[in-house]
């Protein structure tokens, strides 16, 4: 290839790397920080992956020391759905679920909880500005 040729081709894939990035970007959503009496740090993140809905906790959220942590989302209607558990015998030591991706029956959330099942008490919540979906 000549010179031209080659600078014309690294444009062209840097433009599309870029155009992925910003349209990746423009899917994410950030919540406030999570408020409770054991969940208190750090937020969730909603994205789009291949087409899913994802919430992904930050790097700086703490697992509640509790027995049976769940994921728990509210959407704008108030339905409540209670998801998967954060700790699993599948991920060992102090490694958690810290992404979930949505069943397709819930259309949006609003709220985000991390929920004790053992306890029945809600650790701590966090809100988006407005639905995600």
């Amino acid at each position: 290839m000549n010179k031209t040729i080659q600078f014309l081709y690294r444009a062209l894939l840097m433009t599309t790397v870029l155009f992925a990035i910003s349209a990746s970007a423009q899917d994410m959503h950030s919540s406030s920080q999570f408020q409770g009496p054991k969940a208190n740090k750090g937020h969730v993140t909603h994205s789009t992956r291949d087409g899913k809905s994802v919430l992904s906790l930050s790097d700086d959220f703490v697992v509640p020391d509790t027995p049976d942590p769940h994921w728990r989302v509210v959407d704008s209607d108030s339905n409540v759905y209670d998801l998967d558990k954060l700790k699993k015998k599948a991920l060992p030591g102090d490694k958690y679920q810290k992404e979930i991706v949505l069943p397709s029956y819930v259309k949006n959330v609003s709220k985000v909880i991390i929920w004790c099942a053992w306890a029945e008490t809600n650790l701590g919540e966090a809100s988006f500005s407005s639905p995600v979906q």
